[in-house]
């Protein structure tokens, strides 16, 4: 095959034009570039012999892959490069995994639309679109429902969302407040517990099941809490069951930190270079799980460890990126 712009030279006097990517005939060993030579009169004469050697501009067959090796490993999200190996490959149609069909719901009596102006006791539906939006640069979709605190219609629009949904994200209601209802109406319907409530801070309240076909991760309410959740867990679960699971993530916190409860600690952090631009995390602790405005000056969570207090500049930690 030609690599660039050429002339093959047959024998001594004759040449015979071939154009980039062309497939040479066979026992052809070398290509010579058209402007290297002087045509006259059907007669080609070499002017340029600096460069020129055996197997000049050719690319063996094989060269890039040879036969039988992997060219497009399973689990790779298919984008423009993958589609153009696929076409050269003749490989019109192939089998991909579908992304699950995701559901996105709100509790709380509380909660009010976006465009509406909320009353003393109110507050304006945050979490969801912020969910939405975290699922949107993983390349998924989520609809969004709002539902009241009242046990039977959560029964009754839960089982339905069930039979629609590949996965529930549910913000809200899975504490131990009295109206948190979440837990029971999930269980009720089938939903077999793995785990409720977590040793970490954030998001302590963190509720997963599953039932035949359906994961349900129930979030806590609490913005910093939910999102944390989302990241750590729905991200890890997602990729798992798609095959595309990455290695962990780990960063170098800048500075000393101190957290004493005895529980796992997600400490926002930002990124930051040091004086040799080595990328440094510096912890910006918030205000605190409500407070959305904080997330802004962070670039994602350290994973600090419960069985101690003290870390210490420089110390590398599981990172978690949003």
């Amino acid at each position: 095959m030609a690599g660039s712009p050429k002339v093959l030279l047959q024998d001594e006097t004759h040449c015979l034009e071939v154009m980039t990517g062309a497939i040479l005939p066979e026992g052809t060993d070398t290509v010579i570039q058209y402007e290297w030579l002087d045509i006259k009169d059907g007669t080609a004469v070499l002017e340029k012999w600096e460069g020129l050697q055996e197997g000049r501009s050719i690319h063996p067959k094989g060269k890039d892959c040879p036969e039988g090796e992997l060219l497009i490993p399973r689990g790779r999200r298919i984008g423009p490069v993958e589609i153009a190996i696929l076409a050269t490959v003749g490989k019109a149609e192939v089998q991909v995994v579908d992304h699950p069909k995701v559901a996105i719901i709100a509790t709380g009596d509380e909660l009010v639309p976006v465009a509406e102006t909320p009353l003393p006791h109110q507050i304006r539906a945050s979490n969801v679109h912020m969910l939405q939006g975290a699922l949107k640069e993983l390349f998924l979709e989520g609809d969004i429902f709002h539902l009241k605190d009242d046990r039977e219609m959560l029964l009754v629009k839960i089982r339905k969302i069930l039979s629609d949904y590949d996965v529930l994200l549910i913000s809200g209601g899975v504490s131990k407040g009295k109206f948190d209802y979440i837990p029971g109406v999930l269980e009720e319907l089938g939903i077999r517990k793995l785990f409720h409530r977590v040793r970490q801070k954030p998001g302590k309240p963190f509720w997963f099941g599953r039932g035949e076909d359906t994961f349900v991760f129930a979030l806590p309410g609490n913005p910093i809490s939910g999102f944390m959740c989302f990241h750590r867990y729905f991200k890890k679960w997602l990729f798992e069951s798609l095959n595309t699971e990455k290695k962990p993530a780990y960063a170098k916190l800048k500075t000393d930190f101190t957290f004493k409860p005895e529980l796992t600690y997600f400490l926002q952090v930002r990124e930051e270079r040091d004086e040799n631009g080595e990328i440094m995390m510096v912890p910006n602790k918030g205000n605190g799980s409500g407070d959305l405005a904080g997330l802004t000056r962070s670039s994602g969570f350290l994973q600090l460890p419960s069985d101690r207090s003290e870390f210490k500049a420089g110390e590398e930690f599981p990172y978690f990126p949003f």
